[in-house]
């Protein structure tokens, strides 16, 4: 038998079933490792069985790469190499994941094992495997070389606040405040650009959101760990290669209204959803929050622009929605390897529309008070008197 499980009859037999649309079972792969039994003697069965499950259930030759202390994210160019991310950038590894087929294979069963299809008539796949490995895949001719593959990896347990803390990602007084956000059922986002931690933040702010209420979370592929006892989620689903049964962001949030949520989140908006969204927060849903993808705190109210757009949203009408339904914006970015809370600001209008006033900045470990901070402390119901003896 060769080193990839496809040259030999089992392989053949495994691939021929994912090329089906069938996902292979625990069964199935005990069985067809049988059909090498003769071939290989029974001692062999039990190491092949163990390889097979590997290649089949996981991520193959990239398993032991995920499981790297510290790894978030893996990615392989084609064939062009794996890179990977512990927390201090993109990082080369060597990994030999094959020629060009192989690493199609990879994609195509990988998309499988997420309930997801990968081929020519639908060549991008965004999923979730098993045990929580985000999966993003691109073939080619819409990429380079050979198919193009993201894995994102969830902790293993979710950290705290407090945990986030002590990495530095906030000092005490600006953990102060982000519990106090939370308390104060004022609603937010968490904004930041690519690997700034946004969803690890939201998550642990979310872990601290009281017992008694309901999280009802809506996400495209889910990510979001909340330690919560009462979490209700929803996942959107692309539509099949016969373009039917699409189930969007949009309309989920429009059913997470009628689930009765202490807090509705949404884990990134990125789409037309924003138009629920700013609608639910306005008409009595306390505490609503998501993240956006803006690289600054100012580039919160762009996003929130182009995002209406593709609902069909005036820009006048974004604004009016928006400072009435979001207050505060929690900035997130990356100070060399580590992922800091950079900035709180508040949403409000001035003498030319919507601005993001700063009432908190980094400086050194912790946040400081920046020209806003009244207007956050009253939101937050905050006394300041105590919060600076406590600080």
């Amino acid at each position: 038998m060769s080193g990839r499980p496809e040259s030999s009859p089992v392989g053949a037999a495994l691939w021929a079933q994912i090329r089906d649309g069938r996902s292979p079972t625990e069964r199935s792969v005990g069985a067809l490792a049988e059909v090498d039994a003769a071939l290989l003697g029974s001692d062999s069965v039990s190491a092949l069985t163990e390889r097979l499950h590997s290649d089949v259930f996981g991520a193959g030759v990239l398993d032991p790469v995920l499981v790297l202390p510290g790894v978030t994210d893996v990615l392989v160019n084609g064939t062009r190499g794996v890179w990977i991310d512990r927390g201090a950038g993109l990082e080369s590894i060597a990994v030999e994941v094959g020629d060009a087929a192989a690493v199609r294979r990879l994609a195509v069963r990988l998309a499988t094992l997420a309930g997801r299809r990968l081929d020519e008539t639908s060549p991008c796949v965004d999923g979730l495997l098993p045990g929580g490995v985000r999966l993003h895949a691109v073939l080619p001719p819409l990429v380079e070389d050979a198919a193009h593959l993201s894995l994102r990896v969830p902790r293993r347990e979710p950290p705290t606040l407090d945990q986030l803390a002590m990495g530095g990602t906030v000092g005490p007084f600006g953990l102060r405040v982000l519990r106090r956000l939370i308390a104060a059922r004022v609603a937010f986002v968490v904004s930041g650009g690519t690997g700034t931690g946004k969803t690890t933040l939201l998550a642990s702010m979310l872990s601290e959101v009281a017992s008694a209420e309901r999280i009802v979370v809506v996400e495209d592929v889910r990510e979001l760990q909340i330690a919560h006892p009462h979490v209700v989620r929803l996942e959107s689903r692309a539509a099949n290669v016969e373009g039917q049964g699409e189930i969007s962001l949009t309309l989920l949030v429009r059913q997470s209204l009628r689930m009765r949520p202490d807090r509705l989140v949404v884990g990134e908006v990125r789409g037309a959803e924003v138009r629920e969204l700013l609608s639910a927060l306005n008409t009595g849903h306390e505490g609503g929050c998501g993240t956006v993808h803006a690289n600054t705190s100012s580039d919160v109210l762009a996003r929130f622009d182009a995002l209406g757009a593709l609902a069909g949203m005036s820009t006048d009408a974004v604004g009016s929605q928006l400072a009435s339904a979001v207050k505060v914006v929690v900035q997130v970015r990356r100070d060399g390897g580590r992922r800091t809370v950079g900035e709180i600001g508040v949403i409000e209008r001035g003498d030319r529309g919507l601005r993001v006033r700063p009432a908190l900045h980094r400086r050194g470990g912790d946040l400081v008070r920046d020209e806003a901070w009244p207007v956050l402390a009253g939101l937050l119901g905050i006394d300041d008197v105590q919060m600076t003896e406590q600080s």
